[in-house]
């Protein structure tokens, strides 16, 4: 017990835990968005090539991390297509920052809001979109009033889903925004490193504290996708 409390005073794992909380929130945020939108395009549109443009954004999953890593890379690194015009016209480098994190995160936890709020929408029954278009809503408020709140269950466990893939992601982020203590250290990264030096009773600890929070999440969107009798 006292070797888990040198421990824990000795490593300030609050920092780490907080930036996890924040890369993975905003990271999740950025999913929902993205990916309702991708999803009710898809779900509501026919058009050539939709089957591959739903390939492509459900590639994360099945994508090495490190492959992601490197794509990000040629985008947004120093001399990537974004990258380089990001750092020219305003300065502005996202390699090795806690923003680099976020856009990985987001890439690796944008399938699993797409996927789950695509399947969502699409079992939306249409009549119900077509009585709300008959009393004169637009698109957007057919979306917003009707769509997605009879959708929403499924779609808040994929963002769920997403915010624990988020917390736990390690290869694109460490390729994009490196291990560097109290800047871009996530938990991921600090049981890297703990494991790294030896320290197995830090990394235990970091282990621990990851796998609660995941379980929790897990339960939770479990019993939102249990059907309501």
């Amino acid at each position: 017990m006292s070797s888990i409390w040198s421990t824990l005073t000795g490593f300030h794992f609050i920092d780490p835990l907080m930036l996890t909380l924040k890369v993975a929130g905003l990271a999740t945020l950025a999913a929902f968005v993205l990916g309702v939108g991708c999803a009710y395009l898809l779900s509501r549109r026919n058009f050539p090539f939709r089957d591959v443009l739903d390939a492509v954004f459900t590639l994360p999953l099945v994508m090495p991390p490190t492959v992601l890593g490197y794509y990000l890379i040629v985008l947004i690194g120093r001399r990537g297509v974004f990258g380089q015009w990001l750092q020219e016209a305003f300065g502005i480098s996202l390699m090795f920052t806690w923003q680099g994190a976020v856009i990985a995160a987001t890439v690796v936890a944008f399938p699993l809001v797409f996927k789950s709020a695509r399947a969502a929408l699409e079992s939306v029954g249409p009549q119900f979109e077509d009585a709300a278009r008959t009393l004169g809503q637009g698109e957007l408020a057919v979306f917003l009033r009707v769509s997605l709140p009879l959708a929403f269950r499924g779609v808040l466990a994929g963002a769920m889903l997403a915010f624990a893939r988020a917390m736990g992601e390690f290869g694109a982020t460490l390729m994009v925004a490196g291990n560097l203590p109290g800047r871009t250290q996530t938990l991921s990264l600090a049981v890297y490193s703990a494991v790294q030096a030896g320290d197995d009773t830090l990394a235990n600890i970091l282990v621990l504290i990851i796998s609660i929070v995941c379980v929790a999440i897990l339960v939770a969107t479990s019993r939102l996708l249990q059907p309501k009798f």
